[in-house]
C-alpha cells in the first residue's frame, strides 16, 4: 500500500481543509514542533483505511475522530496497491444529541491514468470509480482485499505508531507467538482444524440419516414389484373395455337428448302461439289521434286570427308617429314657458345690478379723490413738521445770544437778537401731522370698503348677463325646435291615441300568446296519441317477428285493431296443430332415455368389477387408476434405486468422517502451526540481525532462545544480553531492526496477499546520539534507495529531518494545524 493523496477536515487538529500530496514523496518526513499535529496524519491514513487509531487505545470511538466544536470529520485518502489505485473516504457526524456516528464509508477502485489533481475540481463521489465497499460494514473486507493487511498487520508493518516500537521486542513469548500468529494469519490452521471437526460430524449425521432412511426401504422386494406390475396389466385391459362402451352411451345420450330437444321447442312454439292476442284498448288508440289532430287544427286558426289582428294594431301604431318624439315636443313647450318667465326675471335683475354697480363705481371715485386729498394735507403736515424742528432750532440758539455779539453758526455779528416765542412750533406741526394721519387712513380704509363693494356688485352683474344670455340661446334653441310643431293640446291627443292603440295591441298580443299555448298542447296531445300508435304497431311488429318462423300472414298498416284480430286467428289455429304432434315426440323420448340407461348400467358394472366406484366420466376414472397403478410401479422401482444410491452415499459419508477426523486428530497436535512459528521467528531474527548490525556498525546481533530475545554484542567479547537491559539508542535500534525485518519479510511469510510498497515511522528519534542518529539515517536512505517502497518518518530532529528531500512542515496555531510542503 503506498499512499498518493490524503484530504483532512475537522479531523482533530485540522479543522480546515488540508490535503498532503505524497504523489512523488519516494523519501519524507513530517517535521514540526511536538503537539503540532504530525501524527494525525498518520492517524487519518489508519482512520481512512480501518476506522480506528492506534493512539484510539484499540477502541472506535469515533467522538476522537472530530475536531473541537466540529459536528462533521472527513478523511479521504488515495492509494495504490498491488499496481490499482484506489481511494477510500469516511465521514463521522455529531446529531442533535451529541452521538456521533459514521455517516458515509466507502471504498472505490479508480479508472487506470486517474489523475489525482482533478480532485480539487470538486468532482462528485459517482465520478472517483467503481464502489467496492459503500457501508462500514462492506469497507473491512475490501479493505483486507485491496491492502493484503488487517490493522494489527498494517500498524506493525506499514504505519508504526509512536510508543508501540518495542511492543514486539519485549513481548513474553507466549504474546509474541500470539502476535505472529496473527501477523502471518497462521490461525487459518486452527480454524481448519475446527472445519475439519465440523465436518466430520457432519458426515457422521449424514451417515446416521442415510442408515435411517435405509431402514424404511424395506417395501421394495420382487414380489411387490409384480403385483404391483399386474395391477397395471388390469388397468390397462378395462381401460380397453371402457373405451369402447363410452361412445355407445354417448350415442344414447346423443339421441334422448335430441328427442328431448325437440320435444322442448315444440312446448315452446305452443307457448308463443297460445299468448297471441290483442292488448286492451288498442281500438280507442287509433280513434284519439284523430281527435287529436281535428283538436290541433282548431287551435291553429284560432292563432292565425289573433295574429292578424296583432299586425293590425301595430301599423295602426306606426302611422300615429313617434311618441317619443310627441313627448319631446310637448316638454319643450312646457320648457319655453318656464324659460321665458324666468328669463323676463333675469333681465330685470341685470337692470338693477347695472344702477348698483354705477352707484358704487362713483362711491369709488368719490373716496379715492378724498383719499388722495387726505395725503395732500399729511404732506403738507410733514413739512410743517420739518419748518417747526428748523424753527425751534433757530429759537434755541437765541437763548446763548445777545445783541451786538457774534452768531456761532454763521460767524455774523448780530445786531439785535430777535423775541423768543412763548409755545413750540414742533409740538404744534406734530399735533397738526397726527390728525392729517388719521384723516388719510380713514380715507384709504373708506376706498378699500369701496373698491370691494364694486368688485362684488361687478361679479353679480357678470353673473346676471351670462345667465341673461344662456336663456336668450336656450330660448332660441326651442324656437327652432318648436318651429312648425303643433300646438300642446294636439300634442296631447296624439298622445292619448298612442296610448289607447298600445293598449289593444298588449291584448292582442295576449291573445296570440294564448292561442299558440293552446296550439303547442293540441300538437303535444296529438304526439301523444301518434306514440301510443305507434307502440301498439310496434308490440304488433315484435309479436308478428317473434312468430316469424311459422310463416305469420300479411297485417293491414291502417288498421292495428283489425292487424292484431287476424294475427290472433292464425296463432289459434297453429296450437291446434302441434298439439297433435306433441304426443309421438313424447313417446321418443321414454325410448331414447331408456336406451342410455342400459348402457350406462354396463359400464358400471364393468368398474364394479375392477374395485372403482361409479363415475360420470368412467374414462377419466380408468385412466386416473391407470396412471395410480403406474404411479406406483414407478415409485418402487425408484424406492429401490434410492436404496442402492443411499448404499452409494452411506459408503463415501463413512470415507469423508474418517478423513476428517484424521486431519482434525493431526491439527490438533498443534504440532504444524508450532513447527511454522518456529520457521518464522528464525526467518525474523535472521533479517533483523543482519539489519541491526547495520545500524551498530557490527556491534549488535540479534539471536532468540526459547522464545526470548537477546543481542549479541561484538564489543564486549560475544556478550549475551537481554533485550531489556539495552538502552534507550541500543532498544530504538533493534526496535527498528524487528519492525523494518517483519516488513521486508511478511510479505513472504504471510499467508494473506499483502502488498507492502511503503513504511512509516512514528517514533523519538531524539533520543539517538549523533553517530547513532547518522547511522539511523544512512539505514533509512539505503531502505528508500532500494526504490521497492516508500519510506517516511516522523520527527522533530532538524539533523534527521535535513538529510530527507522531501519534508512536509506541520504547523498549529489557535484554530487548526496545517501541512506545508518543503525541500525537493
Amino acid at each position: 500500500m503506498r499512499p498518493m493523496r490524503l484530504d483532512m477536515a475537522g479531523f482533530t487538529v485540522f479543522r480546515d481543509e488540508t490535503t498532503v500530496d505524497f504523489t512523488d514523496a519516494d523519501f519524507f518526513a513530517l517535521v514540526g514542533p511536538t503537539g503540532s499535529g504530525k501524527s494525525t496524519v498518520l492517524d487519518a491514513i489508519c482512520f481512512a483505511l480501518y476506522g480506528t487509531v492506534p493512539r484510539w487505545g484499540g477502541t472506535r470511538g469515533l467522538a476522537n475522530a472530530l475536531a473541537p466544536s466540529a459536528t462533521e470529520a472527513r478523511v479521504r485518502l488515495v492509494f495504490e496497491s498491488a499496481g490499482d489505485r484506489y481511494v477510500a473516504t469516511r465521514v463521522v457526524r455529531r446529531d442533535g444529541r451529541g452521538n456521533v456516528k459514521t455517516a458515509n464509508a466507502g471504498l472505490q477502485l479508480m479508472p487506470p491514468g486517474f489523475d489525482v489533481t482533478k480532485l480539487d475540481t470538486g468532482l462528485s463521489p459517482e465520478d472517483l470509480g467503481e464502489v467496492v465497499a459503500g457501508t462500514p460494514a462492506e469497507m473491512e473486507q475490501a479493505v483486507l482485499e485491496a491492502v493484503g493487511l488487517p490493522y494489527e498487520q498494517f500498524t506493525s508493518c506499514v504505519v508504526l505508531p509512536q510508543g508501540q516500537f518495542a511492543d514486539f521486542l519485549h513481548a513474553k513469548p507466549a504474546t509474541r507467538q500470539q502476535i505472529l500468529v496473527n501477523l502471518l494469519g497462521l490461525g487459518v490452521y486452527e480454524e481448519v482444524q475446527k472445519r475439519a471437526t465440523e465436518r466430520a460430524g457432519q458426515a457422521e449425521a449424514k451417515l446416521e440419516a442415510v442408515d435411517r432412511m435405509l431402514a424404511g426401504l424395506t417395501d421394495v422386494d420382487d414380489a411387490t414389484l409384480a403385483a404391483a406390475t399386474a395391477q397395471v396389466e388390469r388397468m390397462r385391459q378395462l381401460s380397453g373395455e371402457v373405451a369402447a362402451a363410452v361412445p355407445e352411451r354417448e350415442r344414447a345420450r346423443a339421441a334422448a337428448r335430441e328427442a328431448t330437444a325437440a320435444l322442448a321447442a315444440l312446448d315452446a312454439d305452443l307457448a308463443g302461439l297460445a299468448g297471441v292476442r290483442a292488448p286492451d284498448g288498442v281500438a280507442e288508440v287509433a280513434r284519439a289521434v284523430l281527435t287529436a289532430r281535428a283538436a290541433a287544427e282548431e287551435a291553429s286558426a284560432a292563432v292565425a286570427l289573433a295574429e292578424e289582428r296583432e299586425e293590425k294594431l301595430r301599423g295602426e301604431l306606426a302611422a300615429a308617429g313617434d311618441e317619443s318624439t310627441l313627448r319631446l315636443l310637448l316638454r319643450a313647450h312646457g320648457d319655453r314657458e318656464k324659460l321665458a318667465g324666468e328669463a323676463e326675471t333675469v333681465r330685470t335683475a341685470v337692470g338693477t345690478a347695472q344702477a348698483e354697480h354705477d352707484a358704487a363705481v362713483a362711491a369709488l371715485t368719490a373716496a379715492r379723490e378724498a383719499a388722495a386729498r387726505a395725503e395732500a394735507d399729511l404732506e403738507a403736515a410733514f413739512r410743517a413738521h420739518e419748518e417747526a424742528k428748523a424753527t425751534d432750532q433757530a429759537v434755541a440758539l437765541r437763548a446763548h445770544l445777545s445783541d451786538g455779539g457774534t452768531c456761532p453758526v454763521c460767524e455774523q455779528t448780530v445786531a439785535r437778537v430777535p423775541t423768543v416765542p412763548a409755545g413750540s412750533a414742533v409740538a404744534a406741526a406734530t399735533a397738526a401731522g397726527k390728525a392729517a394721519r388719521a384723516a388719510t387712513t380713514s380715507a384709504q380704509a373708506l376706498v378699500r370698503e369701496r373698491d370691494a363693494a364694486a368688485r362684488d356688485l361687478e361679479r353679480v352683474l357678470v353673473h346676471a348677463r351670462a345667465r341673461a344670455d344662456q336663456l336668450a340661446a336656450r330660448l332660441s334653441e326651442l324656437d327652432g325646435q318648436l318651429a312648425g310643431a303643433a300646438a300642446p293640446a294636439a300634442l296631447r291627443a296624439a298622445l292619448d291615441e298612442h296610448a289607447r292603440l298600445r293598449r289593444g295591441l298588449d291584448e292582442a298580443a295576449t291573445a296570440v300568446r294564448a292561442g299558440r299555448d293552446a296550439a303547442r298542447r293540441a300538437r303535444g296531445a296529438v304526439d301523444t296519441a301518434e306514440d301510443r300508435l305507434r307502440a301498439a304497431w310496434r308490440g304488433f311488429d315484435a309479436a308478428r317477428d317473434g312468430l316469424a318462423r311459422f310463416g305469420p300472414p300479411a297485417a293491414d298498416r291502417d288498421d292495428v285493431a283489425g292487424a292484431w284480430a287476424t294475427l290472433a286467428e292464425w296463432a289459434g289455429e297453429q296450437v291446434r296443430q302441434r298439439r297433435a304432434e306433441r304426443v309421438g315426440l313424447a313417446e321418443a323420448v321414454t325410448g331414447a332415455e331408456a336406451a342410455a340407461t342400459a348402457v350406462e348400467q354396463r359400464i358400471a358394472g364393468l368398474l364394479a368389477d375392477a374395485g372403482l366406484p361409479p363415475d360420470d366420466d368412467p374414462a377419466r376414472a380408468v385412466a386416473v387408476a391407470s396412471e395410480r397403478a403406474e404411479a406406483e410401479r414407478r415409485r418402487l422401482q425408484e424406492r429401490r434405486e434410492q436404496a442402492g444410491e443411499l448404499r452409494e452415499q452411506r459408503a463415501e459419508h463413512e470415507r469423508r468422517a474418517r478423513t476428517a477426523r484424521a486431519l482434525a486428530g493431526h491439527l490438533r497436535a498443534n504440532n504444524f502451526e508450532r513447527w511454522l512459528l518456529a520457521e518464522a521467528l528464525d526467518l525474523l531474527v535472521d533479517g533483523a540481525s543482519r539489519i541491526l548490525r547495520e545500524l551498530s556498525q557490527g556491534q549488535y546481533d540479534l539471536v532468540h532462545d526459547k522464545g526470548e530475545f537477546f543481542v549479541v554484542d561484538h564489543h564486549d567479547a560475544g556478550l549475551r544480553r537481554g533485550v531489556r537491559t539495552l538502552s534507550g539508542g541500543e532498544t530504538f535500534q533493534a526496535s527498528l531492526a524487528l519492525a523494518l525485518a517483519l516488513s521486508e519479510q511478511l510479505a513472504g511469510m504471510s499467508t494473506t496477499a499483502a502488498s507492502l510498497e511503503s513504511i512509516v515511522l512514528d517514533e523519538g528519534f531524539g533520543t539517538l546520539d549523533a553517530a547513532t542518529l547518522d547511522t539511523v539515517a544512512a539505514t533509512l536512505e539505503s531502505l528508500a534507495a532500494r526504490g521497492d517502497r516508500m519510506v517516511g518518518v516522523v520527527t522533530h530532529v532538524p539533523a534527521l529531518a535535513e538529510r530527507i528531500p522531501v519534508r512536509y512542515q506541520v504547523r498549529k496555531d489557535a484554530r487548526t494545524a496545517r501541512v506545508e510542503r518543503t525541500g525537493l
